[in-house]
């Protein structure tokens, strides 16, 4: 059955050659969006002053010469990303630093003044060079904000930055994404930029009319309201924009993870998340990328959940992707395509409730994203079923819509035949550009799909089924409050085997039989077996320092309810001290103080937030003091702000300018994350004395 995909926006209506006409719905996705969502993949880039100052948010007062990556070779990047199965590359351009990849004529932060290739040298030049020579997309992000330029704050700043965009998007080619970040930051006069955000997307659409422009809101696509990279299990394509903004002035996160039923704008959700913990290369997370089963995790729910997956793969010091994240990206490739190899559907016998007329039930099992089943108009349930000549075993189900007529499912089931009777084997709600449902192994002759609701007859495209390889459980690492470690893993199966000097467990490293003791701290390395070790897992590593066993705190400005202060030193990450969130509890400044038993060098401190959305109280900007007898504070020995925390609430580890001496340890939290938070959250307290 032949198809005619017309650009939704210009077409009040889209048909088969031989069937009804299908009235579109609701807003929908322009040619750009749709080719956009068919990407689905592709690789991020951090790279800039921050990767040589092991910093997430630079201040723009670093010096330009610090950044001299002497091997840089965007030809690796690029096929690095090519070989994982990727489908772009976008750039970190310029980041909140202000530190610019190319040598624009409207700041002096920038690779021309850097000690890079003598200060003829420019990133956006060579990578989008290379993205074309290997047939990716090249993409870029901007920051508006900029901690260096002196105009900052001022109304002058948006044309400063306007005339950085018009560099950018008209000297290096097409521009397949542009990506704003709404971060907004005191500027050097204490001001708050005034973004001309209208201006701003004109400025795109005049250079590069075909790109997509991501932000909070859109126009393009959206945040999907986190960094972890996982969208909600209900996610529409559509949003409410209208009284929204980037930054601050954007929908709620949990607005953002979900979208809008019936939402004004067709802006889907693009889900960023990083290799490793933090989005600039640090020499010390190179233990810490990604597993292989974590990546897994990941695509399913962006991919598989209706949106992009934009995975950071941030370039080391040299100019290079680090050894271990291609080396991870590459076992990540091998396993889609084992599990999406062979298509079961292929081979089923396809039988419908109800059709519209002209539409042909194989189209479902075609292969073919640009063929599609409907109902008649006002139907708004229906169901597929699947028969096949012999049983099949499967455990994913792809499902996909025809979005450029819009996304219309609200809810569906998938019931197997089984004892001469259907019976329902999982329940889902949206489905847009692509749903993948995770489904333990069922054996069955007879499948079958319903659609239990929809806000418009229902446009299927294709329902594919697959029996994935299953992957060896991932080892896990803990450490309590005396230092002891155990190690589990959620299959009983798996034999455990771990190392403590540094180096690849092997079948032969001593077997995990009960918990070790680690009170010094140090590194441990663990790695799952089967088969006499025939059969491993990715190696899982934990760092540790020295337990709190002793520890006790000796004095905090106020607790919530069941939120003890000893919580925020007891090895759990998962408690947590907060102060009192009710609204006459006391506000900012908030402070907790430690005694560790024994006076000990420290070389730094950590900070691990509460992992939630609601009520967190992350810490924003800090000060952390050392004394020895916990009554002489002096000055603190570390102040600022734990960069990009309210978006990627990870452990955050800061090192002293010089090492210090003490035995009490104090945290003052002087603003919070959230604005509109004045309470404070420790979920571990921790010192670095390595």
């Amino acid at each position: 059955m032949r198809k005619f995909l017309l650009m939704a926006g210009l077409c009040g209506t889209l048909a088969t050659a031989h069937a009804q006409k299908i009235a579109p719905y609701g807003a929908l996705p322009s040619k750009a969006q749709v080719n956009w969502q068919d990407m689905e993949y592709y690789m991020f880039i951090h790279l800039g002053p921050n990767t040589f100052t092991d910093k997430e948010w630079g201040h723009g007062d670093e010096d330009p010469k610090v950044f001299n990556p002497t091997q840089l070779d965007a030809r690796q990047w690029a096929r690095t990303a090519k070989l994982a199965g990727m489908k772009a590359i976008i750039i970190t351009a310029k980041h909140h630093d202000g530190f610019c990849l190319w040598p624009s004529k409207y700041s002096t932060h920038t690779v021309r003044e850097s000690a890079w290739k003598d200060g003829k040298g420019d990133v956006l030049k060579e990578l989008s060079a290379a993205c074309k020579e290997y047939g990716l997309k090249f993409g870029v992000y901007l920051s508006p904000w900029d901690r260096n330029h002196p105009a900052y704050g001022t109304p002058e700043y948006n044309q400063v930055f306007v005339n950085m965009l018009n560099e950018v998007l008209g000297n290096y080619g097409s521009v397949f994404e542009q990506w704003f970040d709404g971060a907004n930051g005191e500027g050097p006069n204490g001001k708050k930029q005034e973004y001309d955000w209208p201006l701003f997307h004109n400025t795109v659409y005049k250079k590069q009319p075909n790109a997509v422009i991501f932000s909070d809101v859109g126009p393009g696509c959206r945040w999907v309201g986190n960094e972890e990279g996982i969208a909600g299990t209900t996610n529409w394509a559509t949003l409410n924009i209208t009284g929204f903004a980037p930054g601050s002035a954007a929908p709620s996160q949990a607005v953002l993870n979900e979208g809008n039923m019936n939402g004004e704008k067709w802006v889907p959700a693009e889900c960023d998340v990083s290799i490793r913990p933090g989005w600039f290369y640090s020499e010390s997370t190179n233990e810490q990328v990604k597993s292989l089963q974590g990546l897994m995790d990941i695509y399913y729910g962006s991919v598989g959940r209706n949106g992009n997956m934009l995975l950071n793969v941030p370039v080391d010091r040299r100019g290079l992707i680090y050894s271990a994240d291609s080396i991870r990206l590459m076992e990540f490739r091998q396993i889609r395509e084992a599990i999406f190899k062979t298509n079961l559907a292929l081979n089923a016998k396809v039988t419908t409730s109800a059709a519209r007329k002209g539409v042909k039930n194989s189209s479902l099992v075609d292969g073919k994203t640009n063929t599609y089943w409907a109902t008649p108009d006002n139907e708004l349930k229906g169901s597929v079923t699947l028969d096949f000549p012999k049983s099949v075993t499967f455990n994913r189900l792809l499902l996909q819509e025809y979005v450029p007529l819009g996304q219309r499912v609200k809810a569906f089931s998938i019931e197997v035949w089984q004892d001469g009777a259907f019976k329902e084997l999982a329940t889902a709600t949206t489905i847009g550009h692509k749903r993948v449902l995770l489904l333990p192994d069922v054996t069955t002759s007879r499948i079958r799909i319903n659609i239990l609701d929809a806000l418009a007859c229902p446009v299927i495209s294709e329902i594919q089924l697959y029996k994935a390889p299953g992957l060896l459980a991932l080892p896990e690492i803990k450490r309590n409050k005396n230092g002891q470690v155990s190690l589990t893993c959620a299959s009983p199966d798996p034999e455990l085997h771990y190392t403590l000097d540094g180096k690849e467990p092997t079948f032969s490293s001593p077997v995990y039989t009960g918990h070790f003791d680690l009170p010094q701290g140090g590194i441990v390395k663990a790695k799952a077996f089967l088969e006499e070790g025939k059969i491993s897992s990715a190696t899982v590593s934990a760092g540790y320092d020295i337990a709190p066993a002793k520890w006790k705190v000796v004095f905090t400005d106020g607790q919530a309810d069941g939120a003890d202060p000893v919580r925020a030193i007891d090895g759990d990450p998962a408690s947590y001290w907060m102060t009192n969130y009710q609204p006459d509890a006391s506000k900012y400044p908030h402070e907790i103080q430690v005694d560790m038993e024994d006076t000990l060098a420290l070389k730094g401190f950590t900070y691990t937030p509460r992992h939630q959305l609601v009520r967190s109280g992350t810490i924003y900007t800090y000060a952390f003091y050392v004394s020895l007898d916990g009554k002489n504070w002096g000055e603190p020995v570390a102040q600022g702000s734990f960069a990009n925390i309210a978006n990627n609430p990870v452990i955050q580890s800061v090192k002293f300018d010089k090492p210090a001496n003490g035995r009490f340890i104090r945290l003052v939290a002087l603003a919070p994350a959230n604005e509109k938070e004045h309470w404070a959250s420790v979920a571990e307290l921790g010192v670095i004395t390595k």
